[in-house]
């Protein structure tokens, strides 16, 4: 019934020219959360411009790996034994999702898994926008009582099967983002579109892990980066960035957004280059730095309503090549 009902009010719907012509609705499950993990499935549910369901693809995949939590996605070592290697599906998953934009829920956890796996394979994924459904489901005020794509599932009257496998996860959101996309379109909804850019420098070194990795037993959560102490910064804070000027040593630097670089090497660059690394925005920092500065994160709202300076990454690592070292 809720397909039937979609399907009618979508008919009536005057749809906005700048949404999306298509979108491929995704799911990962991996080995676990960190920077380091492997991906060990992969679901694509392919819609056109309007939700309607063109077709869909799963797959599994070797991590090379040991499965991880094998109580939560259920794919041990027997199961994934003779799957094919990320590199082995790498084009298959690619043409899924050529041209579309990739939607998950929680989307920068699936995009930047996809991305280093990518990255691996001496590829690009050819992604160039994401659709995150818990800031879809934001814009629209649902009443979720918290952003669990199971919540998200029963608002709809969207039945799970197999919560964490990615095949299911991704037919229940692909159901799911249909009735999301038609009422934003009826409402005149801007879309949350995201830009992201495919790596191309990395790193596979492991990142230090301080304590449990939260947040694997709900569905993704926006917390998933281990966190990484570094010494603190030596230098005072010498204030803002002024346009034509250099960087100076202890100026408070933060980050939002896709990086061509891995943020974790380019944290690492400004950490080397006597830069306060800031993992939030205040009123002390100096620059921030995000490829989008329209993407509306809470970084950039912040950053416009402190008039905090913003540039991008390819002008931020001009600007680290000649820093100005600090007072005395």
């Amino acid at each position: 019934m809720l397909e039937d009902r979609t399907t009618a009010a979508s008919s009536a719907t005057v749809w906005p020219a700048a949404y999306p012509q298509g979108y491929a609705v995704v799911d990962v499950e991996t080995t676990g959360l960190a920077r380091d993990d492997r991906i060990i499935s992969a679901a694509v549910y392919r819609l056109d411009a309007r939700g309607e369901v063109e077709d869909h693809w799963y797959t599994l995949v070797d991590p090379e790996r040991a499965p991880g939590p094998v109580w939560i996605h259920g794919l041990t070592s027997e199961v994934l034994r003779g799957a094919p290697r990320f590199p082995d599906i790498a084009e298959e998953f690619a043409a899924r999702l050529d041209g579309r934009v990739l939607v998950a829920h929680n989307a920068v956890f699936d995009w930047q898994m996809i991305a280093r796996e990518y990255a691996r394979a001496k590829r690009e994924a050819p992604v160039r926008q994401r659709l995150c459904t818990i800031a879809l489901s934001k814009a629209l005020s649902l009443p979720l009582p918290n952003h669990k794509l199971e919540s998200l599932a029963a608002h709809f009257g969207v039945v799970q099967q197999r919560a964490h496998h990615a095949l299911d996860d991704a037919r229940v959101l692909a159901e799911a983002f249909r009735p999301s996309l038609l009422a934003a379109a009826a409402g005149g909804v801007r879309l949350p579109l995201h830009e992201c850019r495919p790596l191309t420098e990395w790193t596979d070194r492991p990142a230090p892990r301080i304590g449990q990795q939260a947040g694997y037993g709900g569905h993704r959560q926006s917390s998933w980066r281990p966190s990484r102490k570094r010494p603190a910064c030596p230098y005072p804070n010498p204030g803002r960035y002024e346009e034509g000027k250099r960087l100076k040593q202890g100026m408070r630097v933060a980050f939002s957004g896709d990086t061509s670089v891995e943020r974790d090497l380019l944290e690492d660059r400004a950490a080397e280059a006597g830069l306060h690394v800031a993992t939030s925005l205040s009123r002390l920092t100096s620059l921030l730095v995000t490829n989008d500065p329209d993407s509306g994160t809470s970084k950039v709202v912040k950053a416009r309503q402190f008039g905090t300076p913003v540039v991008d990454e390819a002008a931020f690592g001009q600007l680290l090549a000649d820093v100005e070292p600090a007072d005395g």
